[in-house]
C-alpha cells in the first residue's frame, strides 16, 4: 500500500479524470485539491466537485505500489521482474495449449489512447481480437446505430455550436448531474435565452428541473414514444421537406409504417400522457435548429440499438443533422470513452474503426506493425466473461472492475474463479484483483502523459502532475514490458507516449494530421483534414460518414423487455449521481465524495410503497432470481409509479447483482435499464434473521 509520507506534485495542466467533458485542471499546491484550468471544454476553468477531489485519489493511502502474485490463496508482495515473469509464462501456456483466442484483453476509457493502443496492438499481435473496454457496458448500443446510418459513432457537433439550437432534445441522460460542465457552460445559459428543454427519463432530476417538457417514460418503452414523435411530425407536416428530398431514403416505408402508430395508445404503453407527448414532439420539430442528447438511458437496453435507431429517425425527419445547433450527441460517461473506441481497443473494428474483416485495413496495419491482424471479430467484453473457463482461459484487466461493473454481478464473480490465470492492473485491490493471480500498480491520472478525447471528439493532453508511488511504473511502461515479452521487442519500443501518439495517427484516419504540438494546451478535434488548423466541429454537412450523401430512415418495431414483470414486482432502472462515478473504485476513496442522502438509496413512488408498507428511511429487501440487496427506502414522487430506481456505484450494496446480462443482438450491450424485482421491508424476526413483510403490491401501471 501507498507510503504516508506526502508526495511532491507540481501544477502542470491536465485533463479531468471522470466525466467525458475533458475539463482541464492541475494540482493546487495551497490545498492539495485540483483546480481548474482555461481549456478548450471549461472556458471559465470551472470544476465540478468530482474533478476538485480528483487528487484525493492519486495520494490515498490505499494505492497499490508493488507488484502482487498469488501464493497458497494470498497475496504476497513480489519483484516486477517475478510479477512479469509469471504473466509471461502463464500466457505463453495458454496460447500453446488453446490458442490466442483463448486469451481476453479488456482496455479501458479511463486511460489514455496511447495505452489503450499499445493494448490491443498487443492483443492482436500475439492472435486476438478479443479487447474490448467498458464503452461496451454504456454506448455501444449508440456507436452501432450511428456507425450504421451515419457512419460515425460520435457527436455530430461539438459543444459550442450546440449553443445555438432551439431546442435540446434529451433522452435517458441526466447532464445537469452527470455532466455538470457541459450543462453549466454550455445548456443551461441557452435555456435560460428561450431554448426549449423537453427531458425523457422515468425518474425527475436536476435536468428535469430546467425542462419545459418531461416525457417520464416507462423503462423498456422508448421505441412506442419515439415512434409516436414522429407520427406526430409526420402527420402534422412538421418534416423538412427539402432534407427529405436531398439527404435520406426510405421515407415512404417509414411513412407507411407511422400510418398504422396510434399516439394515444403508444403514449399509454410508454407510460407518458399523450398530449404532453405531442407537445413534446412540435416542440422539437417545429423549430430551425433541434439538438438531440442521449445517455444510457436509451442505450443500455437488449434493444439499446433499436432505440438509437428510432431516435436517428426524428433526427433525420426533421433535418436536424448536418448544421450548428442540432445533431445527435451521445454523452459520454468516461474521460476517454470516445478516444478508447476511436484507437481500437473494440474486438470487431481496427484503430479508426475500419473492420476486422476489412483486408486492406489488415494489410495496412501489417505494414506498420509487421503482423497482420486476425481477420475475425473477437468476444466483447460480457462475452468474454461469460466463456470464462471454457474459451477463454486467461485474462487481463486494465483500470476496470468488472466484478461490479458488469451485470449479474454474482454469476460475473463465480465465471472469474473459473479463469485459469487473471492480471489486473490498477491503482487498488479493487473486487476484481481480489480475483487475480497477479495485479500490477497502475499510474494514476495525474502521473501519466497522453492523450484522451472527449465527448465532442477534441483531442487534449494529459501531463504528469507527480510520479507513481514506492514501486509503481506508468501503464504505458508496464504494457510496452508486456508486448516485447509476449510479442516482439522491437514493435513496443517506444520512446514515451507523443512516439506512441505518431504511430497512432499514422493508422488511425481520424487522427492523421495531429501532433503533440499542435494539440498543445488546446485541442485538435477529429476528423482533422490535412493541412487543417481546426478540426470538423459538425459532422455531416454535405455527406455522411459513410461517404453517402443520403442515409436511410429504418423502420423500428418496439421490443418487449426481456424481464417480464409480474403483478407483485416493480422495475428497476439504475444510474449515476453527481457526487459519485462508476464502480466507485475511485470515488470511494476521494474524502469529499461522501455518502449523502439520496445516492444509496432506493428512490421508489409513493403508491408503491405505501402498497408495500414501506415508509420513507425504511430498510427494504430488493431481490429477483439472480440475487438481493439490501438498502434504504427514499419514498418520493420523483420517480414514476411502477419503477424503482437506485445507483450503481457501491460494493455494498451491490445494485449490479440484480441487473441482467441479456445482450442487444448487434451492439452486445447488457439490459441494465430494466431489471423485474420485488421490494419489501427488512425487518429482522426474533431470531435476527430478515423478514419478508411486504404489503399487497400494485405492480405496474
Amino acid at each position: 500500500m501507498a507510503d504516508s509520507e506526502d508526495r511532491e506534485f507540481e501544477a502542470r495542466q491536465t485533463i479531468c479524470p471522470f466525466c467525458g467533458v475533458g475539463c482541464a485542471l492541475a494540482y493546487d499546491p495551497k490545498n492539495g485539491k485540483a483546480t481548474g484550468r482555461e481549456g478548450p471544454v471549461n472556458a471559465r476553468g470551472e470544476l465540478c466537485p468530482k474533478g476538485v477531489a480528483a487528487f484525493d485519489v492519486v495520494d490515498h493511502d490505499d494505492r497499490l505500489t508493488k507488484p502482487l502474485v498469488r501464493e497458497h490463496g494470498r497475496f504476497v508482495t513480489a519483484p516486477w521482474e517475478e510479477a512479469f515473469d509469471r504473466i509471461e509464462a502463464a500466457f505463453g501456456d495458454i496460447v500453446a495449449e488453446h490458442g490466442p483466442d483463448a486469451l481476453t484483453f479488456f482496455a479501458s476509457s479511463n486511460c489514455t489512447n496511447e495505452e489503450n493502443y499499445v493494448l490491443q496492438k498487443l492483443a492482436r499481435m500475439l492472435g486476438t481480437n478479443s479487447v474490448d473496454n467498458c464503452a461496451r457496458l454504456c454506448h455501444s448500443s449508440t456507436v452501432a446505430a450511428m456507425g450504421e446510418r451515419f457512419g460515425a459513432g460520435a457527436m455530430t457537433n461539438s459543444m459550442a455550436d450546440l449553443r445555438e439550437a432551439d431546442a435540446y432534445l434529451v433522452v435517458g441522460a441526466n447532464p445537469a448531474e452527470n455532466h455538470p460542465i457541459t450543462f453549466q457552460s454550455y445548456l443551461a445559459p441557452a435555456i435560460k435565452s428561450g431554448t426549449t428543454l423537453i427531458h425523457v427519463d422515468p425518474r425527475a432530476n436536476a435536468t428535469t428541473k430546467q425542462a419545459d417538457h418531461h416525457l417520464p417514460v416507462r423503462p423498456g418503452y422508448d421505441i412506442p414514444l419515439l415512434n409516436a414523435m414522429a407520427k406526430v411530425v409526420v402527420e402534422e407536416g412538421l418534416t423538412d421537406e427539402a432534407f427529405l428530398d436531398e439527404r435520406v431514403e426510405g421515407y415512404d416505408a417509414l411513412r407507411a409504417f407511422l400510418d398504422d402508430v396510434d399516439v394515444d395508445r403508444n403514449a399509454d404503453l410508454a407510460g407518458v400522457d399523450a398530449d404532453e407527448l405531442r407537445a413534446a414532439a412540435r416542440a422539437y420539430a417545429s423549430v430551425e435548429r433541434g439538438a438531440i442528447f442521449t445517455g444510457m438511458g436509451m442505450s443500455q437496453h437488449h434493444c439499446g440499438t433499436d432505440n438509437v435507431h428510432a431516435l436517428l429517425n426524428l433526427a433525420l425527419l426533421t433535418g436536424n443533422v448536418g448544421k450548428p445547433g442540432s445533431g445527435v450527441n451521445p454523452l459520454r460517461g468516461q474521460n476517454n470513452v470516445q478516444g478508447a473506441g476511436d484507437v481500437g481497443a473494440l474486438p470487431n473494428v481496427l484503430p479508426g474503426y475500419r473492420p476486422v474483416t476489412d483486408e486492406d485495413a489488415r494489410e495496412r496495419l501489417a505494414a506498420e506493425w509487421g503482423i497482420e491482424p486476425p481477420p475475425m471479430p473477437g468476444l466483447t467484453e460480457v462475452e468474454a466473461t461469460h466463456a470464462f473457463g471454457d474459451e477463454v482461459r486467461g485474462a487481463f484487466v486494465l483500470g476496470e472492475n468488472p466484478a461490479m461493473t458488469e451485470p449479474n454481478a454474482n454469476r460475473v464473480r463465480e465465471q472469474f474463479e473459473r479463469l485459469d490465470f487473471l492480471v489486473v492492473q490498477d491503482l487498488f485491490r479493487t473486487e476484481t484483483a481480489e480475483h487475480a493471480d497477479v495485479v500490477l500498480p497502475g499510474s494514476a491520472w495525474a502521473e501519466r502523459g497522453g492523450t484522451v478525447t472527449n465527448t465532442d471528439r477534441q483531442v487534449q493532453r494529459m501531463r504528469p502532475n507527480g510520479d507513481p508511488p514506492g514501486d509503481a511504473r506508468p501503464d504505458l511502461d508496464v504494457l510496452c514490458e508486456l508486448g516485447a515479452r509476449l510479442v516482439d521487442a522491437d514493435a513496443f519500443d517506444y520512446d514515451g507516449p507523443e512516439a506512441v501518439f505518431e504511430e497512432l495517427t499514422r493508422v488511425t484516419p481520424q487522427y492523421a494530421g495531429m501532433s503533440y504540438d499542435g494539440i498543445g494546451a488546446g485541442s485538435q478535434r477529429w476528423p482533422f483534414p490535412e493541412g487543417a488548423e481546426e478540426g470538423t466541429a459538425v459532422l455531416h454537412r454535405e455527406t455522411f460518414g459513410t461517404g453517402e450523401k443520403r442515409a436511410e430512415l429504418r423502420v423500428v418495431e418496439h421490443v418487449d423487455p426481456v424481464d417480464s414483470v409480474d403483478d407483485d414486482e416493480l422495475v428497476l432502472t439504475t444510474g449515476r449521481v453527481l457526487q459519485h462515478f462508476n464502480s466507485g473504485a475511485l470515488s470511494r476513496r476521494s474524502g469529499i465524495l461522501v455518502r449523502l442522502r439520496g445516492e444509496d438509496v432506493l428512490q421508489i413512488h409513493p403508491d408503491d410503497a405505501a402498497a408495500r408498507g414501506i415508509e420513507d428511511g425504511d430498510e427494504v429487501r430488493v431481490s429477483n432470481d439472480r440475487g438481493t440487496v439490501t438498502v434504504e427506502a427514499d419514498v418520493t414522487p420523483g420517480i414514476r409509479h411502477g419503477t424503482v430506481f437506485a445507483t450503481f456505484h457501491y460494493a455494498d450494496p451491490l445494485v449490479n447483482v440484480l441487473t441482467g446480462d441479456t445482450l442487444d443482438p448487434v451492439a452486445k450491450i447488457p439490459e441494465y435499464k430494466h431489471s423485474a424485482v420485488r421490494v419489501s421491508v427488512e425487518r429482522a424476526d426474533e431470531s435476527g434473521e430478515p423478514a419478508d413483510e411486504s404489503g399487497a403490491a400494485t405492480g405496474t401501471d
